[in-house]
């Protein structure tokens, strides 16, 4: 069973944040959806979660974009990007920009929870 961690999942595409959300409290976690970054920047829970999994490619501001501002503000909670594309620079970009790691979809769940321990624990 997993820690009573907090997770953050920000993704446009509803069905799979709801379904990844959905996934994530059944092995005992607390998820919560955000359908943009600028609803978690925005949200008064922004600042209590233990770790974002968010997506690259969404309108307006960016899981890049995110990264950026998180680091602007001083916050160190750990950040792991997802996306479906498949270019490889996306490693190396993600990388730099201090994400903890990169998830191409579809990922399965073990995969991803795996990720997170990992982060939450560095």
């Amino acid at each position: 069973m997993a820690r009573e961690l907090e997770i953050a999942v920000i993704d446009d595409d509803e069905s799979f944040r709801v379904a990844l959300v959905e996934s994530l409290q059944s092995l005992g976690y607390q998820a919560v959806g955000f359908s943009s970054a600028e609803e978690y920047i925005e949200s008064p829970q922004s600042r209590l979660f233990d770790c974002l999994v968010s997506d690259i490619h969404m309108p307006g501001v960016t899981g890049w974009d995110l990264i950026t501002h998180m680091a602007g503000e001083g916050e160190g909670v750990p950040i792991i990007l997802i996306t479906g594309r498949s270019d490889r620079s996306f490693e190396a970009k993600a990388n730099a920009a201090g994400a903890v790691s990169l998830l191409r979809k579809p990922f399965e769940i073990n995969e991803l929870v795996r990720h997170i321990e990992t982060a939450v624990q560095e």
